[in-house]
C-alpha cells in the first residue's frame, strides 16, 4: 500500500524505496536504530543484549534479545530483505536456546550490554524498575520466549508458517518495515501484519492456557506457612502475603498509618500501596489500576489486594497493599514489630496439626 502527500489539495504519491537503495545496512544502521528505539515495533520493551550468542557449539546469534513488562523474553530479529529469509526458523532456534535463562543470568547479560553501551546503570536494579518488581519473581520471569520478526517485506511461506504457529500458542509477531524517501529524507512507515486483530484475541486465549499449566508445575518457591498473631487475633498457615496483608490490616485497625508503615520498610516504601483519593470500592480501583496495565502475562491488578474487603480507607483516601512478597518479606515483618511494639506482635512457621 503505497504512502501519499497531500499537498495544495492534490494526493501525491512518495515513492517507495529499498533499505539497499538508501544504504542502510541490517546490523550497523538498522540494528543500531532500532535498540535505542525499540517501541518502535515492540513497544514496552527494554534491550538487554545486542548480537547475542553466549551458548556453546553455536555460532549463531540474536539480532536484539529483549524484555517485555510481564517478564517475557523477547527474540528480535531484524532482515532488510524484501522477503524475510528464513528469519523464522532462526528466530524459533534462538528462542529454544533462551528457554532456560534464569533471572541471574539475564542480569549478567544485560550488566554486558550496559558495560559495551558505556551506560552508567545498574543492571539488577534498571531490570526491577522496569518489570515493576522489588525482587526477582522467578515463578513470573521467563515464562513466555515471544518472537518479533522486522523485515521490508515476508514471503507467503513465513507468514503462513508463522500464523501456523501461533495457533499452537507460540507468540510470533511480524511487523513489516517499508521505506519511502521524498525531498531527500527518508521515511519509515512501520505496521504490524501478523497477527491480525481479528485473529489476536483467540491468539491471547491460547497463550493464556499454556500459562495456566506453567502454573500448575513444582516449582522451588519457598511454600511455608506462618501464623500471626496480632492484639490477641490468631491467623494460622499463612502465606508469606497473606501474612503481611494481615500485618498491615491488623496495624492499620489500632492505630497504625500507612506512612508509618511505609517508613517502617523504607526499600519497599513507594511500592507497598496504590493510593487514591476518595473513598473507592475494590471494583473502582480495580478498574483505576488496569488503567496502567502493560498488557503482559499477569494482569496488573492481579499484583495488589483489591478484592472486596481488602482496600484500606484512611483520612478520605482508599489504599491498595502489594502482594508482591518474597525475599526480604521476614525483614519485613521484624521491622514492623519493631516500629509497633505495642501491638504484641508474634510470627512463628506453621505446624502440620
Amino acid at each position: 500500500m503505497p504512502i501519499y502527500l497531500i499537498d495544495n489539495k492534490k494526493i501525491v504519491p512518495i515513492q517507495r524505496t529499498t533499505f539497499a537503495q538508501q544504504g542502510i545496512r541490517e546490523r550497523y544502521d538498522l540494528q543500531a536504530l532500532l535498540k535505542s528505539q525499540i517501541d518502535v515495533i515492540s513497544p514496552d520493551t527494554l534491550i538487554v543484549a545486542e548480537e547475542f550468542g553466549a551458548w556453546e557449539d553455536s555460532r549463531r546469534r540474536i539480532d536484539l534479545l529483549g524484555i517485555d513488562k510481564g517478564g517475557n523474553l523477547l527474540v528480535i530479529e531484524l532482515k532488510r530483505t524484501e522477503d524475510g529469509g528464513h528469519m523464522d526458523l532462526q528466530a524459533i532456534r534462538y528462542a529454544a536456546m533462551i528457554s532456560s535463562l534464569t533471572f541471574d543470568r539475564l542480569v549478567a547479560i544485560y550488566a554486558q550490554y550496559l558495560k559495551e553501551n558505556h551506560l552508567d546503570k545498574d543492571a539488577t536494579e534498571s531490570l526491577l524498575e522496569f518489570l515493576d518488581w522489588t525482587d526477582p519473581d522467578e515463578e513470573q520471569f521467563g515464562q513466555e520466549v515471544k518472537i518479533i520478526l522486522a523485515s521490508a517485506e515476508f514471503s507467503k511461506e513465513l507468514t503462513t508458517s508463522v500464523m501456523w504457529l501461533n495457533d499452537y500458542g507460540m507468540d510470533i509477531r511480524c511487523v513489516r518495515m517499508h521505506p519511502y524517501t521524498s525531498e531527500g529524507q527518508t521515511f519509515l512507515d512501520v505496521q504490524t501484519v501478523i497477527p491480525i486483530p481479528e485473529v489476536a484475541d483467540y491468539q491471547v486465549r491460547i497463550r493464556e492456557k499454556k500459562q495456566r499449566e506453567r502454573e500448575s508445575r513444582n516449582s522451588a518457591r519457598d511454600f511455608t506457612k506462618y501464623d500471626v498473631v496480632i492484639e490477641d487475633h490468631e491467623y494460622a498457615s499463612l502465606s508469606k502475603r497473606w501474612m503481611m496483608f494481615r500485618l498491615v490490616s491488623g496495624i492499620l485497625k489500632n492505630g497504625g498509618t500507612p506512612e508509618k508503615i511505609m517508613d517502617a520498610i523504607p526499600w519497599r516504601k513507594n511500592k507497598l500501596f496504590e493510593i487514591f483519593e476518595g473513598t473507592l470500592s475494590s471494583d473502582e480501583v480495580y478498574e483505576l489500576i488496569m488503567q496502567d496495565d502493560p498488557k503482559g502475562t499477569v494482569p496488573r491488578a492481579k499484583r495488589y489486594f483489591c478484592g472486596d474487603g481488602e482496600v484500606f480507607h484512611v483520612n478520605g483516601k482508599t489504599y491498595v497493599f502489594t502482594n508482591q512478597w518474597g525475599k526480604k518479606t521476614l525483614d519485613a515483618v521484624d521491622s514492623l514489630m519493631n516500629v509497633f511494639p505495642n501491638l504484641n506482635i508474634e510470627i512463628r512457621p506453621s505446624h502440620p496439626r
